[in-house]
């Protein structure tokens, strides 16, 4: 009787793994190629072709923003953004990182420069504020501005994201 059980058992994990590794193996519904032609022509396509990932469109930023948030830990940021076709004609970011100190950004200190997929605004002191979207929303981010931080409060600046339709920063 306790061949016959531990065969069973046996069996029974057997085929669960079996059905675990087709469902493993079975593709997504609505993935599946209509025709012969559509089959070939998915083998050929690069991924992001098939659907799982899909390229941003390259095309002018446009983006008005005055906003600011805070979060539980207390991190907070305000900024104000305006970019038409990919112009920015105005700009200012304040950041504040709980104990800390904060981070000050403003057009007046930077300069545009050309950019194919982005924004790009340069500092003299080597500080760059670049924006991009992704999807809805547009980021906005900061590389090598320690000096328009508080000491030792650069390592600690997130980017900031704005919500396209609402405006809103978070």
């Amino acid at each position: 009787m306790a061949r016959f059980a531990l065969r069973l058992a046996g069996r029974i994990a057997a085929a669960e793994f079996a059905l675990w590794l087709a469902a493993c193996a079975t593709p997504p519904a609505g993935t599946e190629p209509a025709t012969r032609q559509e089959a070939e022509e998915m083998e050929e396509a690069p991924t992001a072709a098939r659907g799982r990932l899909k390229p941003m469109p390259i095309r002018p930023l446009t983006v008005q923003a005055d906003c600011t948030f805070r979060d539980e830990a207390g991190y907070a940021a305000s900024t104000r953004l305006d970019v038409s076709a990919s112009q920015v004609r105005g700009f200012a970011a304040n950041v504040e990182v709980p104990r800390r100190g904060s981070c000050h950004f403003d057009l007046a200190d930077f300069r545009q420069v050309p950019a194919e997929t982005h924004v790009e605004l340069r500092a003299r002191d080597g500080c760059t504020v670049r924006m991009w979207e992704q999807g809805d929303q547009v980021t906005v981010a900061f590389t090598q501005c320690a000096n328009r931080c508080s000491k030792g409060t650069f390592e600690y600046v997130w980017p900031i994201l704005v919500d396209r339709p609402s405006g809103q920063c978070n």
